[in-house]
């Protein structure tokens, strides 16, 4: 669907509900809105499910929310940070037109993202924790640089993460997403961290895990 500001897929909450709780997910780099959206039917019927496509095209429907620089083994060289924090913006904007045209309950938001985009959700989470309250994090690590200015002052109270990586992921090293638990036990945000015995992906086993955790949360 084209009617907002990003492309998107939907699935309408399969219960009848008049404020349903939002999954918004992100894709990772390369990806596009069908790639996260195949989970959807398999995901608790109370959400109103929507993917969102990231703005940047690559070509053969391949989309990226920022420029990653391939040839880097530093963090803090890997992304396009200008970039990065427009697409934030973007998706700040992007949950404020779901949220008047859907009208969905904004005390129960979720942001469900894998690598690009849960480097995304991680950073607009903590930046906006009033905005958001359940953050899906896989395959994915906290990027400093996109954290506002101040933000551990925020009030982390109603937010938590669920956390996960793959022990083999050969895109972004699980020694990154390792360090994310104890910058949010810091922070005081509750947090649960998985590992799987596989690449850069989801495992079966992880999706059981995180359904579950989103089914507590409804």
């Amino acid at each position: 669907m084209n009617d907002l500001s990003l492309n998107y897929q939907l699935r309408q909450p399969k219960k009848n509900i008049e404020n349903p709780p939002l999954l918004l997910m992100l894709h990772g780099y390369g990806s596009n809105k069908e790639d996260l959206f195949s989970f959807a039917e398999e995901l608790p019927d109370e959400l109103l499910v929507i993917s969102a496509q990231a703005p940047l095209s690559l070509g053969f429907g391949s989309y990226a929310w920022y420029t990653i620089h391939f040839d880097t083994n530093d963090s803090r060289k890997f992304s396009d940070i200008p970039e990065a924090k427009i697409a934030i913006s973007k998706i700040n904007q992007f949950i404020e037109e779901i949220i008047h045209k859907y009208k969905v309950n904004t005390n129960n938001i979720f942001l469900f993202g894998f690598s690009q985009g849960t480097i995304l959700s991680t950073a607009f989470a903590l930046n906006n924790p009033d905005k958001i309250n359940h953050v899906i994090a896989l395959s994915g690590y906290i990027n400093l640089d996109l954290l506002d200015e101040g933000y551990n002052q925020n009030s982390f109270t109603n937010l938590d993460f669920f956390v996960s990586h793959g022990s083999a992921d050969q895109v972004i090293p699980v020694d990154w997403a390792r360090k994310t638990p104890g910058f949010l036990d810091a922070l005081d945000i509750k947090n649960t961290y998985q590992e799987y015995p596989v690449g850069h992906g989801v495992a079966p086993q992880n999706f059981y895990d995180l359904h579950k955790w989103i089914k507590e949360r409804i």
